[in-house]
């Protein structure tokens, strides 16, 4: 009877303290927190989540609903053949941002109202090369100082087009700053006539 006792009041003892060991579930099923998550305030995610998230596709800033039909393809090379057409004219809404405003305009009308060494640099260029190819070390030897030539004449032009320059602005628009103008001038010199983009609105010898 002793021993009936004894063991029930072991079974309790052993149930009430294991009770209060652990009041919320089993001893073995709370474990300490590691400094991390009591810093962060959250368990550290598995290596396996976290590239999980690292190797999501990026999207683009732009959503799109689907793939894109032969009609929105017609619609865009149509707006594009448009602002190309409103650029060439000089419509101010299509131009690049290099080229708007009244003193870019300006620079424009004065490259293109004269005929200039400058206008014929690429064909001058592509004839020496066939001439350095074609003639070999003889060829070589004509090509080296005519380059050097071209050089010095274009330098010459660009300082030519910025006293120019700096007069037509002090004459139309005094306070203009030239910054930058010069050289806007010049690479438009350096193009072919027939691919300047604005098209030329002055022809050679014309007035501006």
């Amino acid at each position: 009877m002793f021993r009936r006792n004894s063991g029930g009041a072991t079974d309790e003892t052993a149930q009430d303290s294991s009770g209060a060991q652990s009041p919320d579930g089993p001893a073995d099923a709370r474990q300490p927190r590691s400094q991390a998550e009591a810093v962060k305030g959250r368990p550290t995610p598995k290596r396996s989540e976290a590239e999980r998230k690292r190797r999501q596709p990026i999207t683009g800033s732009r959503p799109q609903s689907g793939p894109r039909t032969p009609e929105d393809k017609a619609r865009a090379r149509a707006e594009r053949a448009r602002k190309y057409e409103a650029a060439n004219r000089g419509e101010s809404w299509a131009l690049n941002p290099k080229d708007r405003g009244a003193a870019r305009g300006l620079a424009r009308d004065y490259i293109d109202s004269k005929r200039r060494i400058s206008e014929y640099f690429m064909y001058i260029i592509v004839l020496l090369l066939i001439a350095a190819f074609a003639g070999g070390s003889a060829g070589q030897k004509f090509v080296s100082p005519m380059i050097l030539v071209l050089a010095v004449l274009l330098l010459i032009e660009s300082q030519l087009v910025k006293a120019a320059l700096r007069r037509l602005l002090n004459d139309r628009m005094p306070g203009e700053p030239m910054r930058g103008l010069t050289l806007y001038a010049m690479m438009r010199a350096l193009q072919i006539r027939k691919l300047r983009v604005p098209a030329p609105r002055v022809r050679p010898g014309g007035d501006f």
